[in-house]
């Protein structure tokens, strides 16, 4: 069935920037990534070694990030996501203190500055983690209101619903404001203020000019209100026609991807179901802890009915601009969410960087890191330590990522199911004369016969992977051993 151009139903015009259905992202927690002798630091540090913490640093920062440009170059990154470059009082930078200065910790905004004009020398793009929904208590206006009480001038910013605010704990102790999942260090926009509407519109639009290529929006769905982010797509492309929009959505996402806000989601669904296609167990305990919730089992028949459904649900524009991902800051490490199983690592590898929508590696995911639920999965990426490294993950995502840029089909071909039983999927890729069979076995050494028109007769080894497909009178008779993916040019 093939299942590229199933959704025809939006009305309105759709277009994404072309850019990203070419693209390999590649996503990077600054604090976490690479620190840069360049940078100065204060001297409360974690070892960059340690396990992780929730509220320690470990002063990585964006010139690190450029002296790495080689290794995520070779990787085949061809675009950055970054989780908060801005002044915070957390690791993260989720709780935004100036919304218009990069943290000096990071760099400050010459680093941002040098990180952009390296990036794009070498033809890559960056793309920036936007928190528009809620700010920190640190923040000039919502300190404002801490210092100055009703008296406070940017009272209608926030949802304050009276005195004393209990932001530290003060009078009784009680919350009298709205804030992020009722987190007092979160507290959340009022956006049905004008003010508070021009300012959040008003940073999509300086960073945009100041040169990144787009935003991925924190929990937009939050800020409930089509009106703010229309205005927001249409601000932010006024600056960039080819600015990349991606909201952190982890569901089903049609009312945001008509083609009037987002371009894209985190494909979080596609993730579960890659996971539980080719997990041989999960650990159940640490998905639970994230926003996962459960990744239920799945044979290939039931992979098939997940990919049809999502490649389906939207317009092929937005279907070639998702932003696909096999684990990122919010869940546990990819390894571990498999229990330590590389074969299944690689070959949802080979599956991400098979579909249709832009891929993203999770830093340090191509070498192998494990690690829990937050705040396991924010580790030190492991420079100076290569002996540690999964050679053989490394090796397997740069060959898959090199066969997407090599060949078109990959990205913006039609997508077909040409077979899914047991363990064993088929995905055939086309586009202009290219003509690619993708094969995924999860299950055990196996020999299929599947019918394939318009193919010569020959006997084919893979681009990729191993095994063999020998085509005779329609028919393609596919060998792939268990636990391995292949792709073979028809």
């Amino acid at each position: 069935m093939a299942i590229s151009d199933a959704s025809k139903r939006t009305p309105r015009s759709v277009a994404t920037p072309e850019w990203v259905k070419h693209a390999v992202f590649y996503q990077v927690f600054p604090d976490r990534f690479a620190r840069s002798e360049r940078v100065p630091k204060p001297a409360g540090l974690e070892p960059w070694e340690a396990p992780p913490t929730v509220h320690g640093y470990k002063g990585g920062d964006l010139l690190g990030v450029v002296e790495r440009l080689d290794h995520l170059q070779a990787l085949g990154a061809t675009a950055l996501y970054l989780n908060p470059v801005f002044q915070s009082g957390a690791n993260h930078r989720y709780h935004t203190h100036d919304y218009f200065r990069v943290d000096p910790m990071l760099g400050g905004d010459a680093a941002l500055r040098e990180l952009l004009d390296a990036a794009h020398a070498r033809g890559m793009r960056v793309v920036l983690d936007g928190v528009l929904n809620h700010a920190s208590r640190g923040i000039l206006q919502f300190h404002d209101v801490l210092e100055n009480g009703p008296a406070s001038a940017y009272l209608d910013w926030w949802h304050v619903e009276g005195f004393p605010l209990g932001a530290y704990g003060e009078g009784d102790g009680r919350r009298r404001y709205e804030a992020w999942w009722g987190l007092p260090a979160l507290p959340k926009f009022n956006t049905a203020t004008s003010a508070v509407r021009e300012f959040l519109w008003s940073v999509g639009e300086h960073w945009l000019r100041f040169g990144i290529d787009g935003w991925r929006l924190d929990v937009p769905s939050e800020i409930d209100d089509d009106a703010f982010w229309r205005e927001f797509r249409r601000r932010c492309r006024a600056v960039n026609p080819e600015a990349y929009l991606v909201g952190e959505i982890w569901h089903e996402a049609e009312r945001w991807l008509q083609g009037d806000q987002f371009d894209a989601v985190m494909n979080y669904p596609l993730t579960r179901a890659i996971l539980g296609y080719v997990a041989r167990e999960i650990d159940e305990a640490e998905v639970g802890r994230s926003g996962y919730g459960t990744i239920p089992s799945c044979s290939a028949q039931g992979f098939r009915k997940v990919l049809e459904a999502e490649l389906g649900r939207y317009h092929p524009e937005v279907v070639q601009a998702q932003f696909n991902l096999l684990g990122s800051h919010d869940t546990p490490r990819l390894l571990s969410v498999l229990r330590g199983d590389r074969e299944a690592v690689r070959l949802a590898f080979a599956l991400l960087f098979s579909l249709p929508g832009a891929p993203c590696v999770y830093y340090g995911d191509e070498l192998g890191l494990a690690g829990g639920h937050d705040p396991g999965c924010r580790q030190g990426m492991p420079w100076g330590r290569e002996a540690t490294w999964d050679r053989e993950t490394l090796h397997w995502v740069r060959d898959v990522a090199a066969l997407r840029h090599a060949h078109p089909a990959l990205r913006v071909g039609s997508t077909e199911v040409v077979y899914a039983h047991h363990g064993v999927l088929m995905l055939r890729r086309r586009a202009g004369d290219e003509d690619l069979l993708v094969v995924v076995n999860a299950d055990g050494d196996f020999t299929s016969h599947v019918s394939l028109e318009g193919v010569p007769e020959a006997r084919r080894a893979p681009l990729l992977g191993e095994g063999e497909a020998h085509v005779e009178g329609g028919r393609a008779h596919v060998r792939v051993p268990g636990r391995r993916a292949a792709v073979f040019s028809l």
